[in-house]
């Protein structure tokens, strides 16, 4: 396969959008649909077509790459382009789908002669935009070589995690470090939260743990949005973080394990999804400690 390949791209929300890009950057040719049209128009300032069905995009695509908002919608969407999928080409699996929908997008990656990579990303917006993401991948060994240019185009670095993309071993790894990101951003939260009903300066809060092992440039940041009022754009929304923490839950229940704070997230996540700041950056969770919208 040559340098240069042609790559559809399903789903352009903040993460697709920033990925498709990158893609038209490093020179590949681009076709971008969205289920809200609209919302993909402005990627053909950057050179990418903007196409109206999934078949419509995969069609002659070397490389598939979905981001979509879970596995359901995943599978839905293939199955739409399913007649225009070309047998052997790549499919590059980065939505957060969960464990369970893993088995069944690879299943049908297999029915349609696809070559199935589970390649879930770590970024927000900002890394995204700057092709700057951790891409998490398991895939045959065989086949890397096609999806590369991809992956170099989008990510700084890709963490291999297995040659089998239905084994899961990538989205695994991804649900266990969005467990930690999650409960971070859920604690942030809660600290600006307390501070107000005691009526403590966070800033004396910060100046207390600087510089020793309990700071946390991620703290800052996420407490940052809150404070100056930086929660649009999303670096990553609140409803699709929610997505994310009841996905984890579901791993650990079905594991054997029983992750109450993962829950404890869900739930402010969802709280503050209900209250209005559904589409407000995850640290929006702030909110979801007050009865009513702030």
């Amino acid at each position: 396969m040559t340098d240069k390949i042609t790559v559809s791209v399903l789903g352009t929300g903040i993460m697709g959008a920033a990925m498709a890009r990158n893609l038209a950057r490093a020179g590949h040719t681009v076709r971008a649909w969205n289920r809200t049209r609209a919302k993909a128009e402005p990627l053909t300032a950057d050179g990418i077509e903007v196409v109206g069905t999934p078949a419509e995009a995969v069609r002659d695509a070397d490389v598939v790459l979905t981001m979509l908002y879970d596995g359901p919608a995943a599978l839905e969407v293939m199955r739409e382009a399913a007649p225009a999928l070309r047998r052997g080409a790549v499919w590059a699996q980065s939505t957060t789908a969960g464990i369970e929908a893993i088995t069944g997008l690879a299943a049908f990656a297999g029915e349609h002669g696809l070559v199935f990579f589970d390649a879930p990303v770590l970024g927000t917006r900002q890394p995204a935009e700057a092709g700057q993401l951790t891409v998490l991948a398991a895939g045959p060994a065989a086949h890397r070589d096609a999806v590369a240019p991809v992956f170099d185009a989008v990510g700084a670095r890709t963490v291999w995690t297995g040659e089998d993309g239905g084994a899961g071993s990538a989205t695994r790894l991804k649900l266990v470090a969005n467990s930690w990101v999650l409960a971070a951003t859920a604690a942030a939260g809660e600290v600006l939260a307390l501070s107000q009903a005691l009526d403590v300066d966070p800033e004396a809060f910060f100046g207390l743990i600087a510089g020793g092992p309990l700071d946390m440039g991620y703290l800052r940041a996420k407490t940052g949005l809150v404070l100056n009022e930086q929660l649009s754009p999303a670096q990553f929304a609140v409803t699709t973080a929610a997505k994310d923490a009841r996905l984890i839950v579901e791993a650990g229940r079905e594991n054997g394990v029983r992750l109450d704070v993962a829950a404890a997230t869900a739930d402010r996540m969802e709280r503050a999804a209900a209250q209005g700041h559904g589409d407000e950056d995850m640290a929006a969770a702030y909110f979801a400690s007050f009865d009513e919208k702030a």
